[in-house]
């Protein structure tokens, strides 16, 4: 069987093989070394591409390791000449140099209970129903996975509560609060009042409250709240869900570690 191999050498993952055609078409086959071995003796093999018509050819690199991109007219007919380049994968994504960091935000112990038997929980989500699976529930998740407990409509309300109280128990009995602003949020009644509240506990020192932009923009927030378009946020956009949870733990945490401190003083 002929056919041309490019020896890309050893590539990471999220880098692209660029081959340029020139002629009639060819089968163009990207593969690491174990299906590169099995391809060139007849076998069986594994292989990213197909049949290309068009130059230039470009196939992503699923996993590291060394990789080879072979050029045959196998079933065609004419002649074609070859080349082979990588591109390496893309730089990570810039975080805004004003993101600032979530240890700046207080985060003491909210300083009573008002709820009788309800237990002072970590967190509290304040969200539109609408953008609970993409953003709230997994964010409830990774927060309880690293430790923190949330309190979430979903997790706490049952059938025959009285939502107002248990809203209001939550965000009493709450050290941080989160409010997730969205075109949805600004368009519902519940998230209002919860947000009403959680302003007013942050305003008067007795809980931290962290904004969370969903597809949302700081003119849009703006337009709604000028007070909250100015606080330490984070944005989907910018960074994951599981990477906010992570900094949000990572400062529970530390609040829990200077209360130990303080009592054991």
């Amino acid at each position: 069987m002929d056919y041309v191999v490019h020896d890309l050498g050893r590539q990471s993952k999220g880098a692209t093989a660029v081959i340029n055609l020139s002629g009639s078409a060819a089968n163009v086959r990207l593969m690491d070394s174990s299906n590169y071995q099995k391809y060139k003796t007849g076998r069986d093999h594994r292989c990213i591409g197909g049949l290309a018509r068009t130059s230039p050819v470009r196939l992503a690199i699923p996993s590291s390791g060394h990789w080879y991109v072979t050029v045959d007219l196998m079933g065609l007919k004419g002649k074609v000449r070859s080349s082979a380049s990588v591109e390496p994968p893309p730089l990570p994504v810039l975080r805004p140099s004003n993101a600032g960091s979530l240890a700046d935000i207080r985060h003491e112990p909210p300083p009573y209970s008002a709820g009788r038997g309800e237990p002072v929980r970590d967190v509290f989500i304040s969200h539109a129903s609408e953008d609970k699976e993409a953003v709230a529930r997994p964010l409830a998740q990774y927060l309880q996975e690293a430790g923190i407990s949330v309190w979430l409509d979903v997790l706490e309300l049952r059938i025959g509560d009285s939502l107002r109280r248990k809203i209001d128990h939550g965000l009493a009995n709450s050290q941080f609060g989160i409010v997730i602003l969205s075109r949805h949020f600004f368009e519902k009644g519940w998230p209002q009042y919860e947000l009403d509240g959680l302003v007013t506990r942050y305003v008067t020192g007795q809980q931290n409250l962290l904004p969370i932009w969903h597809n949302v923009t700081k003119d849009e927030v703006m337009a709604q709240s000028p007070s909250l378009a100015d606080k330490l946020a984070r944005s989907t956009a910018q960074f994951t869900v599981e990477e906010i949870a992570s900094e949000i733990a990572d400062v529970i945490r530390e609040s829990r570690e200077g209360g130990a401190q303080r009592d054991a003083g």
